[in-house]
């Protein structure tokens, strides 16, 4: 029964442990940066939009995909311009130092030419919690690298 119990723990454990390939949001399955969604869009056409496998990169560790081949060769030209921050985490969630994984791609801003993410609710205040989010990302980056 104990090695049944210990069992249930490793396994829980792991599950809820964020993915990152490297440095990325990669979600819970697949090496996929920030779902699939094309990170250069959010820039260009100011809306998130959906990647294709047609049109990867590798980057960091993770599958980057985007909407056209332009986009693609954007993002391959200079990745730190585009690659959103916290590593592709939720950034209120790293304000608050939680390692929160699942992100809502349509939910994002963009400030002073940096792309942030959410999981969603709260976000509106990223702006007064992003000072909190630059403090606390190198302890959770740190411990997601464990």
């Amino acid at each position: 029964m104990k090695r049944l119990g210990l069992t249930c723990l490793c396994i829980a454990s792991v599950w809820t442990m964020p993915a990152l390939a490297g440095e990325v949001n990669t979600g819970y399955f697949g090496n996929v940066a920030i779902e699939g969604y094309d990170t250069v869009a959010y820039f260009t056409e100011k809306r998130a939009v959906k990647g294709s496998e047609k049109f990867q990169s590798e980057w960091l560790g993770a599958t980057w995909q985007f909407s056209s081949d332009e986009n693609r060769k954007k993002f391959d030209a200079s990745p730190m311009d585009y690659a959103p921050q916290y590593g592709g985490l939720c950034s209120e969630g790293v304000a608050f130092n939680e390692m929160t994984v699942n992100i809502e791609p349509e939910v994002w801003q963009i400030i002073d030419g940096k792309l942030y993410l959410s999981a969603g609710a709260g976000f509106e205040d990223l702006a007064a919690n992003r000072p909190k989010a630059d403090t606390n990302w190198p302890a959770v980056h740190a411990e997601l690298q464990k």
